[in-house]
């Protein structure tokens, strides 16, 4: 058993730290090396997938929505959603015997009225976020039909506008032709507009052309993106989730990899290429994924931010109880096995052509071999990106999934990518006791709770005896979904229940020998269009807002020992908990109160030497229910407090709080 510890001083409501008596003291934590471990390097991080428009809409930087009417029934309404006609123009999606590539077969149909503006807008993902002095990257591929009046030399306008209709931002193309052509432009915004609701818009010129047709399809727009990458990420959010500075990213889901049924399960080679050749396909959180975020851009992501790949492959079964028998799953076991092999491939450059179907090939060897000499030598990066661990399926202990999985799907996969890949750690996803052969070393585990429960088990990994020995546990999603006094479900994350994930994440941290990563889930929230909540971060066309349960994952990550020390108290947990580390410079003490009362704890070091110079993290409110809204973001944020510590020290702990107190070795 782990028992370790921490401490801090803050009354709830002040504004600076207070050294205070010895007397009324709660608890002492004698802090020290003796029994200490080094802990995992990976221990925080992100688990992430398209929900909430998390992906298409948000952490992928494209702003039109609908963009290629991927999914879309020509000749209907809906297939024109987000679109809308300028003026008497017809617009509707066609599919075109002629399309652009086979796997966007759509295309908008645009019939010039006789009088009036002819064109069309697109709203974006509820609204698109114009800034002066920022210059878009608009993009459409756009063909005429046989025998059209309209010529190479007629100009098409690209413009953004405002909600009144003032032009934000226009350049000019040229060269339509009876074959399709990708038109792109810079678009230099002139002012920030009032508002999100502005649109991009694309116009015709001349009226005489009343009756003709013009085909546009893959239509977009990118602002600028994080490392200046083409098809990137958005820089604000991209940047809110490096802020927390994580060790590991699992993609691409989540019950997102999985497909609702079998078809539509997350297939990587239609992920990857020319956004031309991506056919996106139907989520499993009600709303078609573009795939523009794909493998790649997701590998790329993983690089730029050094973290860790915690990469999933379909495992032969879907949400809706779809599974793959015995006899038909080798494709899919080809599938994983190219999936890892993409990897070490390392492809970057997104110029050259679509890539096989490996379902096709049945084979995994064709696949490889088109991985190791064609693709790896025309992306023109042959360095491996750095894969280690490899997730087999996703909650594979509900519905119907247990029976096929623990019969032969897991043993059909692990078996053969460790025949492929023998130095892959590889992840089970049914519980830790489940009668898996090959006996899994890795397991991922999920909680979604209130908050009593993640407090209840802040001791959970201490009995070592309830875990087989050799395994280690992977918390690939946990949550504080509701309040402890009401069945409702959260909209926003709130203090009460970030304070219950922080005593949680000190349990785990205490027993990282064991707990190897943790991810809150999900990470990600479009506040136009949620389908799960809570999320960590929350975002609109303009905004981000980082939630209560941000900042603790941000205070968590940031403060990371890589040895954990031993702490010996006067008296148990409860209301409050610690954890405690150290590098070779800094040493940290993580602390939770969960009651509303301030808690006063002294410290002792016996076997370091702290300097008299140290800093509280602290992130505490008089009210638990309290939470950081769309228009209310910075209602709690944490504060940062300097104080005088030693080997000996005490210090009020406030009322429902987390404290990170970091102190300097001599």
């Amino acid at each position: 058993m782990r028992v370790l510890g921490v401490c801090s001083v803050l009354a709830a409501v002040a504004p600076a730290l207070a050294l205070v008596a010895r007397q009324n003291v709660a608890n002492t934590l004698t802090i020290s090396t003796n029994g200490s471990f080094a802990s995992s390097p990976l221990l925080y991080g992100y688990m992430y997938e398209d929900i909430n428009h998390s992906g298409d809409g948000g952490l992928y930087a494209e702003l039109l929505q609908n963009r290629a009417f991927q999914g879309q029934t020509p000749g209907t309404t809906a297939a024109l959603y987000a679109w809308h006609a300028l003026g008497s123009t017809k617009i509707t999606v066609v599919n075109n015997t002629a399309p652009v590539s086979t796997a966007l077969p759509n295309s908008l149909q645009v019939t010039v009225p006789s009088s009036g503006p002819a064109g069309f807008t697109n709203e974006g993902y509820w609204g698109i976020g114009v800034t002066e002095g920022v210059t878009y990257n608009a993009s459409f591929y756009a063909k005429l039909p046989a025998n059209s009046s309209f010529t190479a030399n007629d100009i098409l306008t690209v413009q953004l506008l405002s909600a009144s209709g003032e032009t934000l931002a226009e350049e000019h193309v040229q060269g339509l032709s009876e074959s399709w052509q990708q038109f792109s432009v810079r678009l230099l915004a002139r002012k920030t507009p009032e508002s999100a609701a502005n649109s991009f818009a694309v116009t015709l010129s001349g009226n005489s052309k009343s009756g003709q047709i013009v085909y546009f399809t893959l239509l977009s727009l990118f602002p600028p993106t994080w490392n200046d990458r083409p098809n990137g990420l958005r820089k604000d959010i991209v940047q809110a989730l490096a802020d927390a500075k994580p060790s590991f990213f699992r993609f691409p889901g989540g019950n997102n990899l999985e497909g609702e049924t079998i078809p539509e399960f997350w297939n990587w080679t239609k992920t990857i290429g020319p956004l031309v050749d991506r056919p996106g396909r139907f989520g499993d959180w009600t709303y078609w994924n573009t795939d523009g975020l794909g493998l790649m851009e997701y590998l790329l992501f993983c690089e730029d931010l050094g973290m860790e790949l915690i990469m999933g492959v379909y495992a032969g079964y879907s949400i809706l109880g779809g599974t793959v028998p015995e006899a038909d799953l080798q494709p899919y076991i080809d599938l994983a096995i190219s999936q890892a092999s993409e990897c070490a491939a390392r492809c970057r450059d997104e110029s050259v052509g679509s890539v096989t179907t490996l379902l096709s090939t049945h084979t995994h060897e064709l696949m490889e071999n088109l991985l190791e000499a064609a693709l790896r030598a025309k992306y023109g990066h042959p360095e491996p990106f750095k894969l280690e661990y490899v997730e087999i399926g996703n909650e594979d202990l509900y519905r119907t999934a247990p029976q096929s999985y623990l019969a032969y799907r897991w043993a059909a996969f692990a078996n053969a990518i460790s025949a492929k890949y023998p130095q892959l750690k590889l992840i089970s996803t049914t519980n830790y006791g489940a009668a898996l052969n090959p006996t899994p070393k890795y397991v991922d585990i999920h909680h979604y709770e209130r908050p009593s429960y993640f407090i209840n088990r802040y001791g959970m990994y201490d009995n070592r005896t309830l875990y087989p020995p050799t395994v280690q546990i992977f918390e690939g999603e946990y949550a504080v979904i509701r309040n402890n006094a009401v069945d409702t479900r959260l909209e926003f994350p709130t203090l009460e229940g970030a304070v219950a994930e922080a005593t949680f994440m000190a349990g785990m941290e205490k027993n990282s020998d064991l707990v190897f990563a943790a991810a809150y889930a999900p990470v990600l929230q479009h506040i136009n269009s949620t389908q799960w909540a809570p999320d960590l971060i929350g975002f609109d066309a303009y905004n981000i807002i980082k939630s209560v349960s941000y900042w603790v994952q941000h205070m968590f990550s940031v403060n990371r020992g890589d040895t954990i020390l031993s702490v010996r108290s006067t008296a148990k947990v409860n209301p409050v908990y610690w954890v405690a580390s150290k590098t070779n410079t800094t040493a940290f003490v993580k602390l939770t109160n969960v009651l509303n009362t301030t808690t006063t704890l002294g410290f002792n070091f016996p076997d370091l030497n702290i300097g008299p110079n140290a800093n509280a993290t602290v992130l505490a409110h008089s009210d638990y229910s309290i939470m950081n809204t769309p228009s209310s973001p910075n209602t709690v944020v944490p504060k940062e407090v300097p104080f005088a510590a030693g080997k000996t020290f005490t210090f009020n702990v406030p009322g429902q709080s987390v404290v990170v107190l970091k102190l300097s070795l001599e």
